[in-house]
């Protein structure tokens, strides 16, 4: 299959890549394993025997109503956490095949819609944030903007960090989240069959 290519010839692409039925659970389940491999798990909390203070029992067992051994029981005030949270790790398993699947799916999708754009290179030789807005404009890009870019210049991306929901990543730090949140991707012709050399 071919690609349109912003002022160029069409290139021709893999239709393992960006033909590919688009598989929902799939999408899913990588989306949501990307964001939880993210998660710190720090949050802890202290049950009864992790707080300090004397297990003396602080009155008789009889005639005072409920029973009481200490006051680190959970129903006193600064006493411990019932069921107390304990560091932990929320990383799902994904294993390289479903990864990649997901990864083809979404390109997929993107070009069906209409969202996938190809670009020879994006001739931003000078860190101007205003020389990228004008390109930008060029290729009718609104709202959330991905740029994809194999060995982009620094330039592109000093020009690009004062732009609202502008983001410019390299093929090897391409993940999931950003293009499956983005309204437009634009993808530079180099960039694309280093992602086939990926996928493939």
């Amino acid at each position: 299959m071919e690609l349109n290519v912003i002022g160029a010839q069409p290139v021709s692409v893999s239709e393992a890549v960006f033909g590919q039925e688009f598989r929902h659970d799939l999408v899913h389940q990588v989306v949501v394993s990307y964001r939880n491999a993210g998660r710190a798990g720090t949050k802890a909390q202290k049950s009864r025997s992790d707080l300090s203070g004397t297990t003396k029992k602080f009155k008789k067992q009889k005639g005072g109503g409920a029973r009481h051994g200490d006051y680190r029981a959970p129903i006193f005030v600064g006493g411990g956490v019932s069921f107390a949270a304990r560091p932990r790790s929320f990383a799902q398993k994904v294993n390289r095949k479903m990864y990649r699947g997901a990864f083809a799916s979404i390109l997929s999708e993107l070009n069906r819609q209409g969202r996938l754009r190809l670009v020879e290179s994006f001739g931003i030789e000078k860190p101007k944030t205003k020389a990228l807005v004008d390109k930008l404009a060029g290729y009718e890009a609104t709202g959330r903007t991905v740029l994809v870019a194999e060995n982009a210049p620094e330039a592109l991306y000093l020009a690009a960090r004062n732009i609202p929901y502008l983001h410019v990543v390299d093929v090897a730090a391409l993940d999931p989240v950003s293009l499956v949140g983005a309204d437009h991707v634009f993808m530079t012709v180099e960039s694309v069959k280093k992602i086939e050399e990926w996928l493939a």
